[in-house]
């Protein structure tokens, strides 16, 4: 895990030419918004999409300290970043997304829903056991304090509860977690979904029997291979 870092930073795994689909992701570990997993939630995950013909950018983010644009603007900047790159990384500037674990989760549907124009808005999400909301009941203590403080006005609670955002220009969303999360409530993610459904946003919702909470790309989830391959055929699918 990363300390607090001073400046954001970023590993790419450019696709190989021969047999890229255009399609590149940000990839955001999480850690709470008070360090980074950015191995088996990060490098592994890159890796991975590598080896699908997809270009990664692992993003070590900074933390907010109680200054929640920072994540958001080290988000924004990668992805602009990837389409400045688009053509000396095989990429389409329009099948770029972001992806994130956790409150990097959180710092992805943030990216999703906040997006300023097309430079920095995500054309896809894949948002794994994520942070949604700022609601104190379904929260996640920790990346909530950390992101906007302990007695945060309303008026940042609702900004930054990623539910109250969603709009009909979000982007098409996989989302994955298991039922028996112990860390973050599994609600965070149906929130979001109900929210993409009101807004006729096409997203896709797994809820696996068991696994916890940080399972990230580990060999030891039980669902590995179901995740891997229903996330490969999404990636397809929306390509099409």
């Amino acid at each position: 895990n990363l300390d607090k870092c001073a400046e954001a930073d970023y590993f790419v795994f450019p696709a190989d030419p021969a047999q890229a689909t255009g399609q590149a992701v940000v990839i955001c570990p999480g850690g709470g918004y008070i360090s980074l997993a950015y191995g088996h939630e990060g490098l592994d995950v890159a890796e991975w999409m590598n080896e699908h013909g997809i270009t990664a950018v692992v993003l070590r983010y900074r933390m907010p300290n109680g200054h929640p644009e920072i994540p958001l603007k080290d988000a924004q900047t990668a992805l602009k970043l990837v389409r400045q790159k688009a053509a000396d990384w095989h990429v389409d500037p329009n099948r770029v997304g972001i992806m994130g674990f956790s409150a990097g989760g959180h710092l992805a549907a943030t990216a999703a829903t906040h997006f300023t124009g097309p430079e920095d808005r995500p054309d896809f999400s894949i948002l794994i056991y994520p942070v949604i909301t700022m609601d104190e009941r379904y929260t996640h203590k920790v990346s909530r304090e950390e992101l906007i403080g302990r007695d945060a006005p309303i008026e940042l609670v609702d900004r930054y509860s990623n539910e109250k955002q969603v709009s009909d220009r979000t982007p098409v969303t996989f989302l994955a977690l298991s039922d028996d999360d112990g860390g973050v409530p599994p609600v965070n993610s149906t929130m979001y979904y109900e929210a993409l459904k009101a807004h006729g946003v096409p997203a896709e919702l797994h809820v696996y029997p068991s696994g916890g909470h940080g399972w990230g790309w580990l060999e030891t989830f039980k669902y590995h291979d179901e995740l891997r391959t229903s996330l490969d055929r999404w990636l397809k699918e929306i390509r099409k």
